[in-house]
């Protein structure tokens, strides 16, 4: 079975929007320059806006994305031992070097008394502490953004019995797990956020059901007007309650990081259309690299402002570190790639291997090519 190549560009145009989006989440600030302080006005509610209301979708929309390209070709085509190996390769190896490399890192750098309120103390946590920054046993690992990948691994190994639940049982697995990712304060111990359980599972039933990811392009503008407007207000109750939000405020905040996918689906059916749209859609593993790499460059950034400028001037901060976050995090990827690609294979998890490949099948289409010259993509190039 092929994936449509209009929905292949769809997922790709997402994969990088919203992990672009999650950049915004993660920018660093310290208790006087919170923005639930409203010190600096409509810049703090737009902070709220991006970080804590529209982006939170990020994670849940990207976890759908996974379950339902590991089943997009159906039960039958699924071999659980092969994907166990192929995921090793793309998502568990990427993981290691990228925390266990932040963590080796971090312990020099402390150890020079560098870093201290930066980072978790490493060199006076219990071994316990330690092994969970490392691995995410039981916590967040130190490269924070990587949970999603520790959580995706879980969903993966956990595969075959989702896909049995959502197959025998659809409405009441999904509506179980549903209830249970956005409840305030629930915690389930084998991931370490609900929605990515929810959302894999999700995934996966659109893609065992055959759903028609097209069939509702129709209500696109609709779609992305009721996201924003939701964003919009959730935001203005963040903003005035944070960052304690009441549990209603908080349960609306987890709905919205769930739900929101789907406007954002209906929002890229738009933007696929336009050129900018397309470019990005073909950026490949750039979005992969910047996932991996955005959070110790932000990290590394605010220390260097502190030094020079401390909490004053925020906002010029938070906005120069996100522009040099995207021009560093793309020339670094163009760098890596083009004079390291073996290194860079592995840090990606061997996409750059698959973006060659795409390549080389667009230089060359072969037998079956859709009208355009466009090959048909398979799972297996994914």
């Amino acid at each position: 079975m092929t994936v449509d190549q209009n929905v292949s560009s769809r997922i790709n145009l997402m994969r990088i929007l919203l992990i672009s989006g999650i950049v915004f989440v993660h920018v660093p600030h310290d208790p006087a320059t919170s923005p639930f302080l409203g010190l600096n006005g409509f810049f703090d509610w737009l902070r709220v806006f991006l970080g804590d209301s529209l982006f939170r979708i990020g994670v849940p929309c990207l976890s759908a994305i996974s379950g339902y390209l590991l089943f997009q070709r159906g039960w039958e085509a699924f071999d659980y031992a092969k994907t166990l190996r192929s995921k090793a390769r793309t998502v568990l190896v990427p993981f290691l070097i990228w925390n266990l490399g932040l963590f080796a890192t971090v312990l020099v750098i402390q150890r020079a008394e560098i870093g201290i309120g930066y980072f978790p103390d490493l060199w006076n946590a219990s071994p316990r502490e330690a092994v969970s920054q490392a691995f995410a046993t039981e916590g967040l690992p130190i490269d924070i953004p990587l949970y999603f990948l520790r959580d995706l691994i879980v969903c993966i190994i956990l595969s075959p019995v989702l896909a049995l639940l959502v197959r025998r049982f659809p409405g009441p697995t999904l509506a179980v797990l549903f209830v249970v990712a956005i409840i305030p304060d629930l915690t389930i111990g084998i991931v370490l956020k609900k929605s990515i359980l929810f959302s894999f599972t999700l995934g996966i039933f659109l893609a065992l059901n055959g759903v028609n990811l097209k069939g509702v392009d129709r209500f696109a503008a609709l779609g992305t007007v009721v996201l924003l407007a939701a964003a919009v207000l959730l935001s203005v109750g963040l903003y005035q309650t944070g960052p304690d939000f009441p549990w209603a405020l908080d349960l609306a905040r987890n709905a919205l990081s769930i739900l929101g996918a789907g406007g954002f689906w209906l929002m890229s059916a738009i933007a696929i259309r336009s050129r900018i749209g397309q470019r990005l859609a073909a950026t490949g593993s750039l979005s992969f690299w910047m996932f991996c790499s955005h959070f110790p460059l932000l990290v590394l950034m605010w220390m260097v402002w502190n030094r020079v400028a401390g909490d004053d001037l925020y906002p010029l901060f938070y906005g120069s570190a996100v522009v040099a976050s995207f021009i560093i995090l793309f020339v670094s990827n163009q760098l890596v790639s083009r004079t390291m690609p073996g290194l860079y294979e592995v840090l990606t998890g061997s996409r750059g291997r698959k973006a060659k490949l795409s390549a080389a099948l667009k230089s060359h289409p072969p037998a079956g090519a859709t009208r355009s010259g466009e090959p048909a993509i398979t799972q297996q190039h994914r």
